[in-house]
């Protein structure tokens, strides 16, 4: 075998093993009734603290379903009724239920202590966890996860507008779905089975 066939053989071969790791590492799509993230460049991790006093960060949570909902304690109407379709989802899913980890992380940091984020998630589901971080870390993980928040003036207080999405992730860590706000908890099971299969 000449020097030149060689060169091209081992350029071949190079050439096909990127193509190989590709294929492997890519995850199979998914139809779901939410939007299919799979492969998402943006909501990889965040680092927020629970009312425990741990940090917490995605591998904490690996080897179950991530479902993460950004909202405020004060919200009166969508956060409330995100949660409740959260409740509703885990019964749903049956024996499957451990096996999804529901996370409220709060936009509101200034008033959502967390003793009130605790008793708030609890009041769902005491397997519920509600996180928080500083001003400046609640800004880097709404970027992070693309999620709008806007504090609106109401007399001498103030509101939260925000969006109202859930993501899911697998059980691998990687976000693989966004469920909308108006998604029945029945469509959003079906979605999860998906990831727990």
């Amino acid at each position: 075998m000449s020097t030149n066939q060689k060169r091209r053989l081992l350029l071949t071969g190079l050439g096909v093993l990127p193509l190989m790791l590709v294929a492997c590492s890519k995850e199979k799509p998914l139809v779901v009734h939410g939007k299919d993230l799979t492969g998402a460049s943006f909501g990889r991790d965040f680092n927020l603290q629970g009312p425990d006093g741990k940090r917490y960060t995605v591998k904490d949570f690996k080897g179950k379903a991530l479902m993460i909902f950004f909202g405020f304690t004060q919200c009166p109407d969508v956060c409330p009724t995100a949660l409740a379709r959260a409740v509703e989802i885990k019964n749903l899913l049956g024996e499957d239920a451990d096996k999804l980890q529901v996370i409220f992380i709060t936009i509101d940091p200034e008033r959502d202590t967390p003793e009130m984020l605790a008793a708030y998630t609890d009041a769902f589901d005491p397997s519920f966890l509600g996180l928080y971080g500083t001003l400046d870390e609640t800004q880097t993980v709404a970027k992070e996860f693309k999620i709008y928040y806007k504090k609106v003036p109401t007399g001498s207080s103030y509101t939260m507008d925000h969006s109202a999405l859930s993501y899911v992730f697998d059980t691998n860590g990687k976000l693989r779905i966004s469920l909308p706000h108006a998604q029945s908890a029945e469509q959003c099971a079906e979605d999860i089975r998906q990831l727990l299969a």
